[in-house]
């Protein structure tokens, strides 16, 4: 896909959107349109009709940033959103077509996954799971090597019964994957893992076709554990210098806290079944040892 094809796409999506109400026009009478005309749009940007028209369509290569900084005001984009926009109306580099390449996470911090005490894992630039340690695989059955966080979440039905505020988190989700993505239109992967999506999940292609950016992180996360019970956990993410968006994701709570305690019972429940053969210091490097490769 061309950037000029997603930043027609990218308007379009964000103009149906935005209601009259929101930008003070009045709503009455019969619209044929969701959200703002595109008539309506030029006019409050200070730009002619028959421009806009062209740059919805993708005929305009060059919209200079002070039109563009326009639109975004009457478009309502917040500054990650601002960000996106301009983005995607900036000259292409030429660089060749992005092939699937195999990630592979630091060793020292997969030695650090190891050691950290807490649930934990890699999340590759795919939302790939690319290492977790057992306790990590204790929280979440879905949590393995090869597993995609973004297909699981959206396809498998076990893992969003996991999570009872799955509604409000599958929107987040999925614009952090499209800031992660960016404006890279020749990246293999993403298209293949947005196609797969697009075509099982109504959900998924609904909240794709926003082309939203940046939501906020989920600092809090919830899940209904079958062992434990309720956990309300707070969710880290931390970027590894030296790779390509990879992040450490790390799970915890309070010590004194319900979910603490629940937390700490499910470790022991984890500690009780682990194969005696295998020393504690060395137990959470079984499953994080090596990089995984995407199941397709």
């Amino acid at each position: 896909m061309s950037r000029e094809t997603q930043l027609s796409e990218y308007l379009r999506a964000r103009r149906e959107l935005v209601r009259p109400a929101d930008v003070g026009l009045p709503e009455g009478g019969v619209r044929r349109v969701a959200g703002l005309r595109r008539e309506e749009v030029a006019l409050l940007a200070g730009i002619s009709a028959d421009y806009y028209l062209r740059l919805e369509q993708g005929r305009d290569r060059n919209p200079s940033a002070q039109v563009l900084e326009s639109l975004a005001r009457v478009l309502l984009l917040d500054e990650p959103a601002t960000r996106h926009l301009l983005d995607l109306a900036a000259p292409a580099p030429r660089t060749r077509r992005r092939r699937p390449r195999r990630e592979v996470v630091p060793a020292g911090t997969l030695r650090l996954l190891e050691r950290v005490g807490i649930p934990g894992y890699i999340e590759g630039r795919y939302f790939d799971v690319l290492a977790v340690n057992d306790l990590a695989q204790a929280l979440s059955p879905t949590l393995r090597v090869g597993r995609n966080r973004l297909r699981d979440l959206f396809l498998d039905p076990t893992e969003q019964a996991m999570h009872p505020d799955w509604p409000e988190v599958a929107p987040k989700i999925v614009a952090r994957f499209r800031e992660a993505v960016g404006t890279d239109t020749d990246d293999e992967r993403a298209e293949r893992l947005v196609g797969e999506l697009s075509l099982a999940s109504e959900r998924f292609r609904t909240l794709w076709a926003r082309h939203d950016v940046n939501l906020g992180r989920p600092h809090v996360t919830h899940m209904l554990h079958p062992q434990v019970g309720e956990l309300e956990l707070d969710m880290e993410k931390l970027s590894i210098v030296g790779t390509d968006r990879q992040m450490v994701v790390l799970l915890h709570a309070a010590p004194d806290s319900p979910s603490g305690e629940r937390l700490a019972l499910l470790a022991s429940l984890a500690a009780s079944v682990r194969p005696a053969s295998v020393p504690d210091d060395v137990a959470g490097a079984r499953a994080g040892t090596t990089s995984g490769t995407p199941r397709e």
